[in-house]
């Protein structure tokens, strides 16, 4: 079993007997009762250990008063004289912020339950998981709290979420549910995901210190600034060695992370949502959303295999998951909004000719949209552009023996545009306050369900009208004046919390009617990459910065968390748009390598020696994709710490290698850097595609010494087979 209660000292004890223990223990407080404490997480230990822990509740984390002491509560309350972040502040009718959580009883259950109305890890079968459920109520309010602990035993990660019921006959107002908290002896550094449009998810690590560390989203997504996930690790630990802890939140809104280090000398680590104040009526309930708990022993490459694991085979989920990507082109950079059917099929052709699978007509065929300040919400075509609709294209599209998709950004609405003037009250809003537009648009109201169900209707009907295999799914701004005209006043705080149901209902009803689309998420770039739309998304649009040497940093960053099969990543045209930087299509193919593969420009205009390049990137793609979508991903060298950057694929058995390595700017006369290979037999050679013999032993303990042209933005990409 992954879960064993110890009766006689009341000790829980998860794990999965390889990996990682997960210790909570009850014990009586004079004053309050039973209470549930956190006592351990790490390293796996034997059953029997567990009982031999310190009693971690007899020591004193923060008091107020002399002989007064306070431990490591497992879901620690406002209001109870214990001073440090909460994970919960629950008021009720008096007024105050003062519940006091008592233990009342487990239940210890094969499987995994599902979360109502909210993404979340899955088990395919009751063997793959055993969960532990672990009843608490205030006496005073009547609130039960049910902390929901899985183990999944395969993937050797744990999840827990938390319901919260009121069983009373008065209103409670819950501030912020937090999914979890817990509690580390020690200094931990704190190493996140920051960034913002155009520069997405930069490896930040903050050192330990006394006081609070927090990121934290209030945009209505978990947004470019600051990730929804964070990994805690003594300062000594690195890529390759060392104990990390690390939290994940399954959650596509606004959240927060925040760790509170003590003068006693431990952590808490609270996570969950933000900017929510949910009323909970007599018999109502609230479902946090789900956190990801993984650890490892092993650096961060070693957490980081776990989470792509879990992540890609148990996050992920539909006809996608386990299927090989098609390569992909976007007309979008090659002609923004210019384009008619006559142009979108010339570069088709060229294309097809080069092997590419799958075209995709980006924004501008809907509405009057021939620039972004109008006809969001229109979702009918614009047949000035494309006459007799989007069928007559998608069929010339598939005559080509290419898949055809489209981009859609059904969030969305345009003050100019036919749904605004026919309701005006549909998007977020403050009566009374400007209506603030970013990018000419505003955010409809994903709280309603009327408005949920026409963008369901509206999708539905874009997409039964032409042969349509993949949906690239924007939002391109967040929220302001987060209002609904449908909730009271007292009810505004849960706008932000009832958009993200609302939404995600919307998303399981269209993925559940087009289970054949390959549905991409984008928001800005990566402004929502996160585990909450990986559960009806495969893959997120990694960044608009296309720019490979920008993409060395955004998708290493990235990488520390999601699996890069998640990750879309093109190959677009140079001096590039964002930055204007030139370099080679061979640097540009290599870096895209890494992800869902594609290009996005216009191939009318390049030269045909340029066009057998990219077809012979395009066969390359389709020989490694096996490879990039289920090999094992390990960081070789950072580019936040060095001029070069490089990662690597293995096989599960470590017969077949795919190592990329990239050098930034070139430098005259630049010292030597071999650069090791971990994930390799080292007892065996390994022949790459030129012919050339490498020996594993070789590469894993003294490296490769990279072949790279005397150029800024250069690479150089090894196909390893063993022999």
């Amino acid at each position: 079993m992954a879960i064993v209660f110890h009766e006689q000292k009341r000790i829980f004890h998860l794990t999965d007997h390889t990996h990682f223990s997960f210790v909570l223990q009850v014990a009586p407080d004079p004053a309050t009762g039973d209470t549930l404490y956190h006592t351990y997480w790490g390293k796996a230990l034997a059953d029997e250990a567990a009982e031999y822990l310190p009693s971690l509740h007899a020591v004193p984390l923060a008091s107020f008063d002399e002989g007064t002491q306070f431990p490591p509560f497992a879901y620690p309350t406002s209001g109870r004289g214990d001073f440090r972040p909460a994970a919960l502040r629950a008021v009720g009718a008096d007024g105050c912020d003062c519940a006091l959580l008592q233990y009342e009883g487990y239940e210890i259950l094969p499987g995994k339950r599902r979360l109502q109305g909210l993404p979340a890890f899955y088990a395919e079968s009751d063997d793959e998981a055993d969960t532990l459920l672990l009843h608490m109520r205030d006496p005073k309010t009547a609130l039960k709290a049910t902390l929901c602990f899985t183990v999944m035993n395969r993937l050797h990660v744990l999840t827990q979420s938390v319901l919260l019921c009121n069983e009373s006959q008065e209103e409670i107002v819950l501030h912020d549910p937090a999914s979890c908290c817990i509690t580390l002896p020690g200094a931990y550094d704190m190493i996140h995901l920051h960034g913002k449009w155009a520069k997405e998810r930069s490896v930040e690590r903050v050192a330990s210190m006394h006081g609070i560390r927090e990121i934290r989203s209030c945009r209505g997504a978990s947004g470019h600034e600051h990730n929804p996930f964070a990994i805690f690790a003594p300062s000594q630990t690195d890529e390759n060695s060392g104990l990390c802890y690390g939290l994940s939140l399954v959650y596509s809104g606004s959240h927060r992370m925040l760790a509170d280090e003590n003068a006693y000398g431990y952590l808490r680590v609270i996570g969950g949502v933000s900017e929510c104040a949910w009323h909970l009526e007599k018999g109502e309930s609230f479902q946090t959303p789900e956190m990801l708990l993984s650890f490892s022993d092993q650096g961060f490459n070693g957490l980081s295999h776990l989470l792509h694991a879990a992540v890609r085979t148990r996050l992920c989920r539909g006809e996608w998951r386990d299927r090989e990507r098609p390569v992909l082109i976007n007309n979008w950079e090659g002609t923004y909004f210019d384009f008619n059917a006559e142009k979108l099929l010339a570069i088709a052709e060229k294309a097809a000719s080069a092997g590419v699978e799958l075209f995709v007509l980006d924004d501008g065929w809907f509405g009057r949209r021939n620039s972004d300040d109008c006809s969001l919400g229109d979702w009918y075509v614009n047949e000035e552009k494309l006459p007799g609709g989007l069928a007559p294209l998608s069929d010339s599209i598939h005559a080509l023996g290419m898949q055809f998709g489209l981009w859609m950004e059904p969030e969305m609405i345009s003050p100019d545009s036919d749904l605004y003037r026919a309701h005006p009250d549909w998007c977020l809003h403050v009566p009374g306050r400007p209506r603030s537009t970013r990018r000419n648009q505003l955010v409809l109201d994903m709280s309603r369900a009327d408005v949920q169900d026409y963008v369901i209707d509206a999708v539905t009907r874009a997409l039964g009208s032409a042969r349509i295999e993949y949906v690239k799914w924007d939002m391109n701004r967040n929220f302001a004046e987060a209002g609904s005209a449908l909730l009271p006043a007292d009810r505004q705080g849960e706008v932000h919390h009832r958009y993200m149901l609302g939404l995600y209902r919307v998303l399981e009803e269209i993925t559940s009617r087009f289970p054949h689309v390959l549905f991409e998420s984008c928001s800005g770039g990566g402004g929502r990459f996160d585990l909450g739309m990986l559960h009806y998304m495969p893959q997120t649009w990694t960044s608009d910065d296309t720019d490979a040497v920008e993409r060395l940093f955004i998708q290493y960053g990235t990488s520390m968390a999601y699996p890069p099969c998640a990750m879309g990543a093109h190959v677009s045209a140079v001096p590039n748009h964002q930055v204007g930087r030139k370099t080679t299509l061979k640097m540009r193919g290599d870096v895209a390598l890494m992800g869902a593969f594609g290009y996005e420009l216009d191939l009318t205009m390049l030269p045909e020696s340029e066009m057998q390049e990219i077809a012979q990137q395009v066969a390359r793609m389709k020989q490694l994709r096996h490879l990039t979508l289920r090999g094992r991903f390990t960081r070789l060298c950072s580019p936040f710490d060095s001029p070069f950057a490089a990662w690597q694929f293995a096989s599960e058995d470590q017969g077949e290698l795919l190592v990329c390595l990239f050098r930034r700017y070139a430098s005259a006369n630049p010292e030597h850097v071999y650069i090791r290979v971990p994930d390799v037999d080292e007892h065996a050679c390994y022949t790459d595609d030129e012919g050339r013999v490498w020996h594993g032993g070789v590469l894993k303990h003294v490296g490769i010494l990279p072949e790279f042209e005397q150029s800024d933005a250069a690479s150089m990409v090894l196909h390893l087979t063993r022999c």
